[in-house]
């Protein structure tokens, strides 16, 4: 995760890392929880593979086909959320599918609450009526991230399948804001909607979004299929991270922060156009982005449980070479405390002897070699290149 605005305003934020550093985990601000040190991880829980849209780029394969068969139950997930409490995670995100299509989602983050766990939900947004949002608020859930594919109905409706979702998502902003809970933009940045990614910032300024977060399409469920068709080249990518960049300077940082998913190596870019500034900020950004140790979060920082009760590194990371195990079989902490899960030990790597231009890049140390999900898909090797990279050295000239 990618955090311009936090880097932009580093020297705020590291005071407020060292302050907050050594607090209980409910003490800590969410936005800080990346910062700890601490590799006991957010969780990424598809709750069910439902969901009353079928988006072309869904990692998941969700869609109004796919039913309840296989799901854990109230009983199960309740024991999910027990383990996850025992073992501290700092941050449950109920995901999807759709998640408010589990009957019992708001049984399930009650219980999380009144375990003292902190909650997100990510959603289409498109079942989120006043009263719903209402209820999420009342369940304890402190943030939603809402799924907004263009500025325009035209191109979000054509994403989403679906005549009509973008109307029924800009509601759903609305309903969050009166309901009093915090709400943020969830994009996935492709060639379809990257000329409107500059009027979609400034919609989701107007529309009173807490948080822009972009994802870049990565090469899982149905986003396989259309990646080839959709993925941005590197020029596309410099030019959408100039741009935001250019919008994170330009935006109060209490109004909307930015960041970007799915790419360690957007630090690169960041960093280079901080020193180009003449930044007062570029030390402590520096250090901000080392305190994160290199590379993506997957099997440290972050995890995943399915639908099913499966565990992956990441939500992307769904290859049978990625399987960490089931919950049913095992509870979670088990699984993620065993130093020889094959699954979990590769994302753990992070001195692994990676191939082509991740082997030499001077950036290693920072990205920690990109997305492994991308450089697998590509060629079935975990080790090769990341085929999205767009740094080179000619372009950002070295270490930073």
């Amino acid at each position: 995760m990618n955090r311009i605005t936090q880097c932009l305003h580093g020297r705020g934020t590291v005071s407020s890392v060292m302050k907050h550093r050594h607090k209980p985990l409910a003490d800590q601000p969410s936005s800080f929880l990346a910062f700890t040190g601490m590799y006991r991880p957010v969780i990424f829980w598809n709750v069910t593979d439902r969901c009353n849209l079928a988006c072309t780029h869904c990692y998941n394969r969700s869609g109004p086909g796919r039913t309840t068969g296989g799901e854990l139950s109230t009983t199960e997930a309740l024991g999910v959320i027990d383990d996850l409490a025992d073992m501290g995670v700092p941050l449950i995100l109920f995901t999807g599918g759709e998640p408010l299509m589990r009957e019992d989602l708001f049984d399930l983050a009650g219980h999380a609450r009144d375990r003292g766990l902190k909650m997100a939900l990510s959603t289409n947004g498109t079942l989120i009526t006043p009263e719903i949002a209402r209820r999420i608020k009342a369940s304890g859930i402190e943030y939603a991230g809402i799924s907004l594919d263009g500025a325009t109905a035209g191109t979000h409706d054509r994403f989403r399948n679906h005549a009509g979702a973008f109307e029924q998502t800009i509601a759903a902003f609305a309903g969050c804001k009166d309901a009093g809970l915090r709400c943020g933009v969830r994009v996935t940045l492709t060639k379809e909607n990257a000329p409107e990614l500059e009027a979609l910032i400034d919609r989701s300024l107007a529309l009173g979004a807490s948080r822009f977060c972009l994802y870049w399409l990565v090469p899982s469920g149905r986003g396989n299929e259309s990646y080839a068709r959709l993925q941005l080249d590197p020029h596309e990518v410099v030019e959408a991270l100039s741009l935001l960049y250019r919008k994170a300077k330009e935006t109060d940082a209490g109004a909307m922060e930015f960041l970007t998913v799915d790419a360690p190596q957007d630090c690169v870019h960041l960093l280079a156009a901080m020193e180009a500034d003449g930044s007062d900020d570029l030390p402590a950004a520096r250090n901000l982005l080392a305190s994160l140790g290199g590379g993506c979060s997957a099997g440290t920082r972050v995890a995943n449980i399915d639908a099913k009760g499966n565990v992956w590194p990441c939500q992307f990371a769904r290859s049978p070479e990625f399987h960490g195990g089931n919950v049913r079989n095992r509870p979670f902490s088990t699984l993620w405390a065993d130093e020889e899960n094959p699954a979990l030990a590769l994302f753990r790597r992070k001195d692994a002897a990676f191939l082509g231009r991740c082997g030499a890049c001077f950036y290693r140390k920072l990205c920690g070699g990109g997305c492994r999900v991308r450089a697998h898909a590509a060629g079935g090797d975990f080790f090769a290149e990341d085929p999205f990279c767009y740094v080179t050295d000619d372009t950002y000239g070295g270490p930073q």
